[in-house]
């Protein structure tokens, strides 16, 4: 599946290049009133808005990976506070997941 998605991530970056690469034409690009860059080739404002919106959309999943992080650190201390309460002996033939089920995020 990893392999998938690094594929799938190269044929997407490639069709962005190869469009980008046919359009080359100087562009004025405004930012705000006043303000503007003229003669800026097309290609320059393709790519660097397709990374700027990919490092956005990075940094968009940051605050969700970090919560389940944290999820899982919680889940984990209980799970070895439920080990030590209930001893050695009786977690002999019982799985982590049959002590605490894995719950849904």
């Amino acid at each position: 599946m990893r392999y998938f998605v690094w594929a799938l991530r190269l044929i997407v970056f490639l069709a962005v290049l190869m469009f980008a690469l046919k359009n080359t034409n100087p562009v004025s690009v405004a930012f705000i009133e006043g303000v503007s860059i003229p003669n800026v080739p097309l290609i320059v404002v393709m790519l660097s808005t397709f990374v700027l919106g990919t490092i956005f959309g990075l940094l968009l999943t940051v605050p969700p990976a970090l919560r389940r992080r944290r999820e899982l650190a919680k889940l984990r201390k209980e799970l070895e506070k439920l080990q030590t309460a209930t001893g050695p002996q009786s977690q002999a033939g019982l799985s982590p997941d049959a002590l605490l089920p894995l719950s849904p995020l």
